[in-house]
This record gives structure tokens, C-alpha cells and sequence, in this order.
């Protein structure tokens, strides 16, 4: 004869005179900034990608690779224009202003590069 437990299927634990399905929260895509961006943009942009991804169970794997491909881009792009511009700790030493004024327009024109090559497309 089979109990109350293996009828119902599942797991459960007894809370007093109740049994509560064992059940957790479904994982949430671990998307940063430059997959959230993506996914804006297939949404208005692109949706009939954007449904036929999300249909086939493919847009979280879309967005985490996009998101991943996107930052290493930005950081190896600053790290290489911050070289060729001659930006140094010693500039931020000696000149604070200047230093964060070239730095926020490397970021700003590597972001553009970021949106053409990976996130727009």
C-alpha cells in the first residue's frame, strides 16, 4: 500500500498537521549590464528573434554569453587604449581632473564600440 508521500509525488516535509511541497525559486539568468542592454534591444528591436529565442529556451544562454563576451571586450579595450594614450597612475597622481576627463572618454567610445560590434547586432 503506498502512503500519502508517494501518491502525491514530489518531495514535502510536515509542518504540524500540513505538508508543504519542498520547492524552490526558480534560477534568475545572471545577466549584468550589457546583457540587460541586448536584451532591451531584441525586445523593441528584434522580437521575432526575441520570441523564437525565448520559445526555444535559448535567450538566457543568449544574454549570459553576450554579457561575458561584452565585458571582457570593454575591459581589454580600455586597458589597450589607456596604453596607446599614455594614461598612468602617475598622471592620476599628478592630475586628478585629467586624468578621470580621459579615462570617462576612453569608457565612453569603448561602450559605443561594445554596443556596434556586439550588442546592436
Amino acid at each position: 500500500m503506498q502512503t500519502i508521500f508517494e501518491k502525491m509525488g514530489g518531495t514535502y516535509r510536515q509542518e504540524g498537521d500540513y505538508l508543504l511541497p519542498n520547492i524552490g525559486v526558480p534560477e534568475s539568468p545572471q545577466i549584468g549590464l550589457w546583457g540587460q542592454r541586448r536584451l532591451q534591444y531584441l525586445r523593441t528591436n528584434k522580437n521575432v528573434l526575441y520570441m523564437t529565442m525565448l520559445m526555444s529556451g535559448k535567450l538566457k544562454n543568449h544574454l549570459e554569453e553576450v554579457d561575458k563576451s561584452a565585458e571582457e571586450m570593454f575591459e581589454q579595450l580600455v586597458v589597450q587604449l589607456k596604453a596607446q594614450e599614455g594614461i598612468t597612475e602617475v598622471l592620476k597622481a599628478n592630475d586628478q581632473l585629467a586624468w578621470v576627463q580621459r579615462m570617462n572618454h576612453i569608457r565612453n567610445r569603448v561602450s559605443e564600440i561594445v554596443y556596434k560590434e556586439l550588442i546592436y547586432v
